[in-house]
């Protein structure tokens, strides 16, 4: 393993930033805090030009190395979720109902780390460019920051970033060639009917039946509509509806996702659930309005940055601890707005045997920052080379 030996040595003091941040989560494009503590630092590491309220709190930061060449972007979530921490530390969340439970404070740790050295040592030609990216979790901060203009604003020529994997190897890095993570979409179905007593069922418009039926139908859609080996997810994962137990309610509201690789299979879903919500609604003497809205976009690796940053990961880890073939997984995620915009790549790293993403319980493996921020590092030095 050839991590940076000036980065290992920081391990100590990334573990403080990446605590800190922990125990003061935020969410979506408020992420004010955080973008103040990471200002603070890059100030500290002597970068001079910094850019604050991309996205409201988003940040870009500019190194400039020893002699002029294109841009390399480097890119770090830092936004949280709505949710407790249980993971019982002594760092946890101070904030009720927060909580950094998919890593983006040890992503914007590594981004820092790499920063830190890279600001130090400046043993490339061009600039770097370290972008802290508000709301990944919710309000696509990727897509208002690349809206906003980063990518020509800052002559960003390539892009580049990390994820944690919870289950994989500590220290492993892992990506493919192309499609990584998935499309995601969300649908939300209202129903309405006509309520009643629940001793007198006839006489009401079950919208609860309803909504019943038309859960069961979905399912049909991946497998009857789509082939089996099509890559697509349909989850319903809300339904409200009543309020008491013997009252047929009025109304029911479903909702939930869609995940796809396919823009056909995305459509065929789409199509489908108009006429599932339709037909269902109206054979049970109800009505009902479909609300869908388009999400993220899969996200896609460009092979020839893939291929790159596998080398430099074979590098960093060793050629045991990379794999270059990881299949498609199918969370989505908002750098796919990025690497639209330009050319780049997608990484897991390894955490180790720990809680998934989004458990309450889960929390960053502070072992493997050093390992993201020395693979950010190498990854610059390579590509742009002094001389």
């Amino acid at each position: 393993m050839a991590i940076v030996n000036s980065i290992s040595a920081l391990e100590e003091e990334m573990t403080g930033w990446r605590r800190h941040l922990h125990r003061t989560p935020e969410l979506g494009l408020d992420c004010f805090k955080t973008a103040a503590f990471i200002v603070e630092k890059l100030k500290e590491f002597g970068i001079t030009e910094i850019h604050e309220g991309i996205a409201r709190s988003g940040v870009v930061a500019i190194i400039e190395g020893r002699a002029p060449g294109r841009t390399i972007g480097l890119r770090a979530d830092m936004d949280a979720l709505p949710m407790d921490d249980l993971s019982g530390t002594e760092y946890a969340s101070t904030v009720p109902g927060l909580a950094h439970t998919c890593g983006h404070d040890g992503h914007t740790t590594m981004l820092l780390g790499a920063g830190k050295y890279l600001s130090e040592t400046r043993n490339f030609a061009g600039r770097v460019a370290l972008i802290f990216q508000p709301a990944e979790e919710n309000e696509g901060g990727g897509r208002i920051m690349v809206e906003e203009g980063i990518m020509d604003r800052f002559d960003i020529e390539e892009v580049f970033g990390i994820h944690n994997s919870p289950g994989a190897p500590e220290g492993s890095l892992n990506t493919n060639h192309g499609a990584l993570l998935a499309g995601v979409d969300e649908f939300t179905v209202h129903i309405k009917g006509i309520g009643g007593h629940g001793a007198q069922p006839q006489n009401t418009v079950d919208p609860v039946v309803a909504a019943a039926s038309m859960v069961m139908s979905i399912q049909t859609i991946l497998g009857r509509n789509l082939s089996a080996l099509d890559r697509v997810v349909v989850s319903v994962t809300q339904i409200h509806t009543g309020s008491a137990m013997n009252i047929v309610p009025e109304t029911a509201m479903l909702n939930g996702t869609v995940r796809y690789y396919d823009t056909d299979a995305q459509a065929t879903v789409k199509s489908r659930l108009a006429e599932i919500v339709e037909f269902q609604a109206r054979s049970f003497g109800c009505t009902a309005e479909l609300v869908y809205e388009d999400g993220y976009p899969p996200t896609i690796n460009h092979p020839e940055q893939a291929a790159f940053a596998a080398e430099v990961a074979r590098e960093v880890v060793g050629a045991d601890m990379v794999d270059e073939d990881t299949p498609p997984i199918m969370p989505g995620e908002d750098f796919a707005y990025m690497l639209q915009a330009r050319p780049g790549a997608y990484l897991f790293l390894g955490q180790g045997d720990t809680p998934i993403c989004h458990h309450p319980k889960y929390d960053f493996n502070d072992r493997i920052a050093p390992v993201g921020a020395s693979f950010f590092a190498r990854l610059v030095e390579r590509a742009l080379p002094v001389g």
